[in-house]
């Protein structure tokens, strides 16, 4: 069974960084793309990036590019996202994601918040 769990939400003003840490054991980490997905109040969740089962590739939803950076370490068998210069409509609640057979993301982690202040 897959498990992946959050970390590193909190309170950020809007210009501020935050670094969401992901744990994921039940699956052979090293095989698998990874992803973040996030869900703003009333809205539906989205995806904000993905990275490559070796790293070597990376890719981010437009509303964070340039802002945002995903990682891995196959090590620890962990994901990251670096959020740097947060606004206010990065507020979400933030989960990690396992795509499964290449076709359907895995997300059953509860997520951690973020809020950004104005």
């Amino acid at each position: 069974q897959v498990q992946l769990v959050e970390s590193g939400g909190g309170l950020v003003q809007a210009g501020g960084s935050l670094r969401l840490s992901c744990a994921a054991s039940g699956l052979t980490f090293s095989s698998y793309d990874m992803g973040w997905f996030r869900q703003a109040p009333g809205k539906e969740r989205e995806w904000v990036a993905a990275i490559s089962w070796n790293g070597g590739n990376t890719l981010y939803a437009d509303p964070v590019k340039g802002r945002f950076t995903i990682s891995r370490d196959s090590a620890k068998s962990a994901v990251y996202l670096q959020m740097n210069s947060l606004k206010p409509e990065d507020t979400a609640v933030y989960y990690c994601a396992a795509l499964m057979d290449n076709t359907n993301w895995s997300i059953p982690g509860q997520g951690t918040q973020v809020t950004v202040s104005s």
